[in-house]
């Protein structure tokens, strides 16, 4: 048997599933991605949907060459030679944000309107070591805003709609966190703190800090390794050597979060893993014991120059991804009921067979989702089945039912039947359907 590889998975209907883990049933990740759609609608987003995988120049320009996801996590592999005699390299997107910035330069949207709200649900992939909740492909849920202006109410409305679809989906213990990565030259400042800092002790960095130490120094503040703990605690705060043009408006967004109610914590010590990040960057988590150590579900923050540095135009730029499969683990099981059908059509000789599947044809343009079974059963064997679909409803249509006129509409719930005209069973049930 050929199963699936490692660290993926199938989502299934629940019925058809022999894992009663409900973090992997499909209507779980509809329920969300149908919340997230509204939301966004809410927000005057528009969906894109970009290859799956891109030229790989674009994660490491966009993403930045010396970040755990391009030195580590990519699928990368050279295209079939054209006719330069070598391949292209190629990468499955690991993250969506670079992407969806290509489109925007490539097809110039900033001449159709001056801000741009786009948002992406799909796979991305990365290869990460497998644990609960973490995936090498997973699903994420994102938005972009590109042009238009910086102003920080657009950060805080941001974070306001990933809360509030949080927040809807039922997702318990919520806690927001939020910081400030500054500009260019407020980094470049904090990067020489960091320097002068670790240098000293760099003999007691892990071997990737030590490495970053050189290459990218604020990579070291994204390291797990136990050891960089208390030398990464002791580095000073990045808002200490910012700008007060970055610290005003850092300020401005986290009072634009207090007039909106939103809580936060301001964590000066998150970066975020990618290297575009400008002034704003968050991160909201759970503390649902569902979900384990793994607790990140979503993050984002403003990238004033990502578009820019992958050949378009200055445009100012603020999104965020929600971590799908971590947020369906996170969800309380009764948030996202399992969709069940709500007429199961019965039909007892084979002079009721095409009244039923006419019976059937009108349930399902009238927007009743119902089921039949053609294959000739007994009533007790046919109610039976209806009862294992989950179906609220049941239609008895047999030889006496043809003769009288009088079908029956049975409620499987309230163990009640009626007998209705045929010619009015539909308004019956959709009068009972509620």
């Amino acid at each position: 048997m050929i199963r699936t590889a490692p660290y993926t998975r199938d989502l299934l209907p629940a019925a058809l599933s022999n894992d009663r883990d409900a973090s992997a049933f499909i209507h779980r990740f509809q329920f969300v991605e149908d919340l997230a759609r509204e939301w966004f609608r809410r927000y005057g987003f528009q969906e894109i949907r970009t290859p799956i995988f891109e030229r790989t120049e674009l994660f490491t320009r966009g993403v930045g060459s010396e970040t755990d996801i391009v030195t580590k996590e990519m699928y990368t592999w050279r295209d079939r030679a054209g006719e330069d005699g070598e391949g292209e390299s190629l990468t499955l997107r690991p993250e969506s944000t670079a992407p969806v910035a290509r489109a925007y330069i490539q097809h110039q949207m900033w001449q159709r309107a001056e801000t741009v709200r786009l948002y992406y649900i799909g796979p991305q992939f990365r290869r990460e070591r497998g644990q609960r909740g973490r995936f090498r492909q997973f699903f994420q849920i994102g938005a972009e805003v590109l042009g238009g202006s910086d102003h920080p109410a657009l950060d805080a409305e941001g974070i306001e709609l990933v809360m509030g679809l949080l927040t809807e989906a039922g997702i318990p213990d919520l806690e927001l966190r939020l910081n400030t990565v500054g500009n260019a030259a407020g980094r470049a400042r904090f990067v020489a703190a960091i320097r002068e800092a670790l240098a000293p002790r760099a003999h007691e960095l892990s071997e990737d800090s030590r490495r970053r130490l050189e290459t990218n120094p604020l990579r070291i503040l994204d390291s797990k390794a136990e050891q960089d703990q208390p030398l990464i605690a002791a580095l000073p705060p990045i808002y200490d050597v910012l700008d007060e043009g970055c610290r005003a408006h850092f300020d401005a967004v986290r009072h634009y979060l207090d007039a909106a109610g939103i809580p936060y914590v301001v964590d000066a010590r998150l970066v975020r893993g990618l290297d575009y990040y400008t002034q704003t960057v968050f991160e909201v988590v759970s503390h649902a014991p569902s979900i384990g150590a793994q607790n990140a579900l979503a993050g984002g923050g403003r990238y004033d120059g990502l578009v820019e540095t992958l050949g378009g135009p200055p445009t100012k730029g603020f999104g965020f991804a929600l971590g799908l499969d971590r947020v369906v683990l996170a969800m309380p099981e009764h948030r996202a009921p399992e969709p069940q059908p709500e007429l199961f059509v019965i039909y007892l000789g084979a002079s009721a067979l095409e009244p039923a599947l006419h019976a059937v044809r009108q349930a399902r343009r009238a927007g009743v989702a119902a089921l039949f079974e053609p294959t000739p059963r007994s009533l007790k064997s046919a109610l039976r089945l209806a009862n294992k679909y989950g179906a609220r409803f049941a239609l008895l249509l047999g030889e006496a039912e043809l003769a009288s006129g009088q079908w029956v509409l049975r409620d499987l719930a309230r163990a009640e039947q009626t007998a209705v005209p045929a010619e009015t069973w539909l308004q019956h049930l959709l009068a009972r359907r509620g």
